[in-house]
């Protein structure tokens, strides 16, 4: 592609040192660089890309879009903010894919990955080719193995590069989990959804965002940029719910779904055992029954969920509810690994998330057995949500074991006081505290018995744990079938 081609709409100050080169990739990482490619210097919180030009030219650059004027012969693209334009570059060299596909957007505190997993199978089951992109990483289909996973939502290159793939392999509906870092940064720029979906808004990433009112501004985005003619699909229940609703552009056509309040989509009767959730799903079109292989009063918002965006698309009930009743449980998200003890590993890492699960684990609990829970909190990351943790698997488990998660560059014992500081006491016949992973893991067996439920929370699906030097394989799962099958 020209250069004159690729900034014919994108926004830009200056150009310094014009001409009209051909332009074989777009890069932001100066080692990576390739031959021909245009470098952006990215200009972010703990480097600057511009410190870089000279690498990417030595490697190959043909030309730079940056903040200010570089010394160098090659051409410039001046831009106010190469953070926020990357993803414009990107969506204009891969010539705008979206454009091409009917792309799902999926954001929302808890149930991005199950949601996601949900609606690929529905569509696959109504003989729709279905990709999807997420926190796991992306499959061109429901059989497909994952690939990559080093963010939720990738940076606009790789991302719009990949819609690109998704399109040339013929695929043309794309479930995307959209986190709000991605969304904050604009690395979802230019890109044109079809359907926006939120699952729920509760405390999370306040290390980034610092206020909710900033969190649910990154998330609201998202349904902001809806044309007419698009969905919107809402949780009925959610505390943000009106606010959500009340940024949704004239013209897009909204599908809600819920327990408690009124909604298109609404469950009832619902009975939870060890084998799933059983519910009634009333419509405007009458009344349906499911029978999940999932459990909890959360596996039932995301059917909800799944459901609705079904309905965006025309997709028969029947067809949905054929698919929600054979699914089984994305990996980490409420996966049972051993049963006697009950031995459940989730991806529950946010207040609410944590209830959520320990609520669910509760419902399958036999009377007169324990509910034990074992759990930690990240370093590097809002650390205001510790106490309240702390304070959540104190309340609804009979014990908790406190651990690390991934301290990152935190001492993992201040982190463990911060979630202690949560606590009302620190009775030691209910509260353990075992910074070694592993080792909690193995005294969760210790104080077990075989009718007891076993929560492991916080790293589900992840198969690593960072520490300050260094990260290590480890995996809760693994961990788990190791210690209770011997």
């Amino acid at each position: 592609m020209k250069l004159d081609d690729l900034i014919k709409n994108v926004e830009y100050l200056n150009i310094v040192n014009h001409k009209n080169i051909e332009v074989a990739g777009i890069s932001y990482n100066s080692k990576t660089t390739q031959k021909g490619d245009i470098f952006v210097c990215l200009r972010g919180e703990y480097t600057d890309g511009h410190k870089y030009f000279k690498m990417a030219e030595e490697n190959g650059a043909v030309a730079f879009v940056c903040e200010e004027e570089l010394e160098t012969d090659l051409p410039q693209v001046i831009v106010k903010s190469t953070r926020h334009q990357i993803a414009d570059f990107a969506a204009a060299f891969y010539e705008y894919p979206s454009k091409d596909l009917n792309i799902v957007g999926i954001t929302g505190t808890n149930g991005k990955t199950t949601v996601s997993h949900l609606v690929q199978k529905i569509f696959e089951n109504n003989n729709q080719k279905c990709g999807l992109i997420g926190t796991l990483g992306h499959k061109f289909s429901s059989e497909d193995t994952y690939h990559d996973a080093k963010h939720t939502t990738p940076q606009a290159p790789e991302l719009q590069k990949l819609l690109r793939t998704f399109d040339e392999k013929g695929i043309d509906n794309v479930c995307m989990e959209v986190s709000s870092h991605a969304l904050d940064q604009n690395r979802v720029g230019g890109i044109d959804y079809k359907c926006a979906v939120i699952t729920n808004l509760t405390q999370d990433h306040l290390d980034y965002h610092i206020l909710m009112e900033n969190y649910f501004e990154a998330k609201a985005i998202l349904f902001r940029g809806l044309k007419e003619g698009c969905y919107a699909v809402l949780n009925a229940d959610d505390e943000y719910y009106e606010k959500f609703r009340a940024v949704i552009p004239n013209g897009v056509k909204i599908v809600t779904y819920g327990i408690k309040n009124p909604a298109d989509l609404k469950a009832s009767n619902i009975q939870y055992s060890i084998h799933g959730a059983k519910f009634d799903v009333t419509t405007k079109d009458g009344e349906y029954k499911l029978d999940l292989n999932l459990n909890g009063a959360f596996s039932v918002y995301n059917t909800l969920c799944a459901m609705a965006v079904a309905v965006a698309y025309g997709i028969s009930y029947e067809v949905s509810i054929e698919t929600l009743n054979n699914v089984q449980n994305v990996a980490g998200r409420f996966e049972i690994v051993h049963k006697t003890p009950l031995v459940i590993v989730d991806y529950a890492h946010t207040p609410d998330g944590l209830e959520n699960v320990l609520k669910a684990a509760r419902e399958i609990t036999p009377e007169g057995s324990k509910l034990i829970c074992l759990f930690g909190c990240g370093g590097d990351r809002d650390t205001t949500k510790r106490p309240k943790m702390g304070s959540i698997a104190e309340k609804f488990a009979d014990k908790v074991i406190i651990t690390s998660d991934n301290p990152r560059s935190e001492n993992p014992n201040q982190i463990i006081s911060d979630i202690v500081a949560g606590l009302k006491s620190m009775n030691p016949d209910k509260v353990f505290v075992e910074p070694d992973r592993g080792k909690a893991i193995r005294l969760s067996k210790s104080i077990s018995t075989e009718k007891d439920v076993i929560v492991l929370a916080g790293k589900g699906h992840e198969d690593y744990q960072i520490l300050a030097d260094k990260t290590i394989h480890f995996d809760d799962r693994e961990e788990a079938r190791k210690t209770f099958n011997s």
